[in-house]
């Protein structure tokens, strides 16, 4: 049986890829920081964990590791998106934002490095058409997945002579939290619940889309139809991109 690690598992997107991953005969584990909603059984595990705290994690992963020495794939889903301009900005958010959103996957990938070596598995970044495009009011997010992305593709390299892949999902909007945005004051709020984005996807059409880019061990999978003309039109003309974007995200 092939197994999985899945962080932000208690979410829409998190419980989708679990969901396609135990049709296929999986067993998947999933960290996030309240599993109240999850319940267990024989081919799902929820483990409680907040990322950002070291200790937390390894004692999460000591228990994962215990049961699975070995992972055929762990897929780093979790974060958070940050609305607002950067005038408004504290450093204390955005920091916040890069502990959730980069610090804690790269914690997370140093514990599973040989578990993962060990099956020749894959490494699964949930990044963003931010973490290639800009995208207007999220200075902090779109930072932190640039950084996301950055490090996963340099992983790559240092992973491939042991046959593990490194593979980057880009999703656009993703409609997991429409409506239940919980922003706090400091302008941090749940993942996929910008009112301000277009063509949303559900959880599951998402998903799908992500593990058709893992079967054909895509590098990088632009998950949707604005990811894919997101990703063509920035790479060719970046400045097209820029008004684009402008006009549609936030009225801008």
């Amino acid at each position: 049986m092939k197994t999985a690690v899945i962080s932000g598992g208690a979410g829409g997107l998190g419980r989708a890829l679990s969901a396609a991953l135990r049709a296929r005969g999986w067993r998947v584990y999933l960290l996030d920081l309240n599993v109240d909603g999850l319940t267990a059984s024989e081919h799902e595990i929820p483990v409680q964990c907040d990322l950002t705290d070291s200790s937390q994690l390894t004692d999460a992963m000591g228990r994962i590791l215990e049961e699975a020495p070995e992972l055929d794939l762990v897929v780093y889903n979790a974060g958070v998106t940050h609305i607002g301009s950067f005038e408004s900005l504290s450093p204390d958010t955005h920091r916040k934002v890069f502990d959730i959103n980069y610090f804690a996957a790269v914690g997370l990938a140093r514990a599973c490095l040989m578990p993962v070596r060990a099956r020749q598995g894959v490494h699964l970044a949930i990044s963003s058409v931010a973490g290639f495009a800009p995208l207007h009011h999220r200075t902090a997010y779109a930072a932190s997945k640039h950084a996301l992305e950055g490090f996963f593709r340099s992983l790559r390299s240092e992973e491939k002579p042991f046959g593990v892949g490194v593979q980057i999902a880009a999703p656009s909007f993703v409609a997991t939290n429409l409506g239940n945005a919980q922003q706090g004051s400091n302008g941090i709020a749940r993942p996929g619940s910008a009112a301000d984005g277009m063509d949303y996807m559900t959880p599951e059409a998402a998903a799908a889309a992500i593990l058709r880019g893992l079967d054909k061990r895509a590098a990088t999978i632009p998950v949707g139809r604005v990811a894919r003309a997101s990703w063509w039109i920035n790479r060719l003309f970046p400045e097209v991109y820029q008004r684009l974007m402008e006009r549609k995200i936030d009225g801008a």
